[in-house]
């Protein structure tokens, strides 16, 4: 099996141009397709049986529950990049990613703790689940509070890709949370193994909603990380060139 192609998505000139090409494409189709599953799952899907109209929030708190911890995975694998193979491109998706992690981790929280309010009567319970989630978001608030406070980058990079690997140990916590102790927190929406809970017309437009997030987020990854590889790559001759050439 050949891994040019890893080795060629390390350089931040390949990567970049790369980007370019996907960045928009990405972040368009997925807005539309949100757009399809938000409005299919808040206005047309039926009410929960138990809940009413309340769980439709579940369409915004799932995606961006799933998106937080795919982030902080997709951090953890490029922590291990940058330390094991220090390829330049890896510290800059820390730096792109963890934001837009931090993000999703904070809408998750939010609109859990409105759901909560309507389902438990309290907007937070010290819950095995919703802790794990707020020190999730902790982890990318310290990933981004190093990253503005060390001056020298190397420095920066290697503390923040320290920090993502070992913040890797709490996603098995965050999944299995709700099987390890006895927590309000519902189980997983989603499952490779089993049949949905929810009808069709309730999950199918979640799926829709989930595809449109990720795909959005990819979108907005790519941008960030062509920003961030011109910013650290602003003394090569291709972005000299590149920013001749249109002006970026």
């Amino acid at each position: 099996m050949s891994w040019a192609w890893f080795h060629r998505l390390g350089s931040p000139k390949s990567f970049f141009f790369w980007s370019k090409r996907w960045a928009r494409p990405a972040f368009l189709s997925g807005l539309i397709i949100l757009i399809v599953g938000l409005v299919w799952g808040l206005a047309f899907a039926p009410p929960d049986y138990q809940q009413g109209d309340s769980f439709r929030i579940i369409y915004i708190h799932v995606p961006a529950a799933m998106l937080a911890q795919t982030c902080y995975f997709a951090l953890g694998v490029a922590g291990i990049v940058s330390l094991v193979w220090q390829m330049k491109i890896a510290p800059m998706f820390i730096r792109a990613v963890a934001p837009i992690g931090a993000v999703m981790a904070f809408i998750s929280l939010v609109t859990g703790a409105i759901w909560g309010k309507t389902a438990w009567g309290t907007w937070w319970v010290w819950d095995a689940r919703l802790t794990s989630v707020l020190v999730l978001f902790f982890l990318y608030m310290g990933i981004i509070a190093l990253q503005n406070a060390l001056e020298e980058t190397a420095l920066a990079d290697k503390a923040t890709a320290v920090i993502s690997v070992v913040g890797l140990i709490n996603l098995p916590i965050i999944k299995y949370s709700v099987v390890w102790w006895n927590t309000l927190h519902q189980g997983a929406t989603f499952t490779l193994t089993e049949k949905p809970a929810m009808p069709v017309e309730m999950w199918l437009p979640l799926l829709i909603a989930v595809i449109g997030f990720y795909c959005m987020v990819m979108g907005l990854a790519l941008w960030r990380m062509q920003t961030i590889i011109l910013l650290r790559e602003h003394r090569t001759q291709w972005v000299k060139q590149e920013v001749t050439d249109h002006g970026v």
